[in-house]
């Protein structure tokens, strides 16, 4: 039976003004010159694991069937941090262990988690500063061509995650929540899911306050272009959170609201001025 020939996708904090990406792809094509390679995004925030878990785990479904996603956000290159394979039903992935794979082990049913140790599978010498080429490039060439997972290293059980911050309800007419991705348009996209506030896409809505920043937002509109010139309002993302937007604007700079900043979603219209 041929081996199976893997797509391989790049999800990194790399940037797109400097050479890294490229040598990464360098050396994948050096060791299987028939390799498909496509990038997901080599934008993520520097250094922000949550973010690059978020870019991976909207991205990865998409693609077909056997394909290696390659994620690189890794602060803490060169240290005792474990490099780590992780096969699932239909994708595999190779990422330092640090949690930026958390939301795919939320996502999936199972998945074998190994870590890799089969140096001679490494581009020599290794630096202390680059394992995106030397480890994870050159190991997704390799798994890209056909080398079976077993012998890239043993399993593992201990490997890291982090829970992603959730939304908080605090009485029946409260739910709090955070920022936790401002996109390039501005947007800000909360960790907040329909599921957490129903009321907000029921017929008839009851009266409610979205707090965020300096803005109190009271309007819920089913796609970015039904706002009104400058108008904030809510609406449900394709990420499956709310976000808060502003047509053709930034609500980033409009409402004074950055990852990180605290959103209340107040259903009780008397309550939110006081909130």
């Amino acid at each position: 039976m041929a081996p199976i020939q893997r797509m391989i996708t790049l999800t990194t904090d790399f940037g797109v003004s400097e050479h890294y990406v490229g040598a990464m792809k360098g050396v994948i094509y050096n060791i299987n010159p028939a390799a498909q390679i496509v990038d997901i995004c080599n934008s993520v925030h520097s250094y922000d694991l949550l973010d690059g878990a978020l870019t991976i785990s909207q991205a990865y479904s998409y693609y077909p069937a056997n394909t290696l996603h390659v994620v690189i956000v890794d602060p803490g290159v060169g240290t005792t941090r474990r490099p780590i394979l992780v096969t699932a039903t239909n994708h595999m992935f190779l990422a330092p262990d640090n949690g930026v794979l958390s939301l795919i082990y939320d996502r999936e049913e199972r998945v074998s988690v190994r870590h890799v140790t089969a140096e001679h599978y490494f581009l020599q010498p290794v630096s202390n500063t680059f394992h995106g080429r030397d480890i994870f490039a050159a190991v997704a060439g390799w798994i890209s061509k056909g080398v079976e997972v077993a012998k890239f290293g043993d399993e593992i059980t201990d490997f890291v995650r982090f829970a992603a911050p959730k939304p908080k309800a605090l009485n029946g007419n409260l739910v709090k929540g955070i920022v936790i991705k401002v996109d390039k348009f501005g947007n800000l996209i909360t960790n907040i899911t329909q599921q957490d506030v129903p009321q907000l896409f029921a017929e008839p809505t009851p009266p409610f306050k979205i707090l965020v920043g300096k803005a109190e937002v009271s309007k819920v509109r089913s796609n970015y272009a039904a706002g009104a010139p400058g108008e904030v309002f809510a609406l449900l993302g394709s990420m499956g959170f709310l976000e808060i937007a502003t047509n053709r604007g930034s609500a980033h700079h409009s409402v004074g609201a950055d990852k990180g900043s605290e959103v209340g979603v107040v259903f009780d219209a008397a309550n939110a001025a006081a909130q």
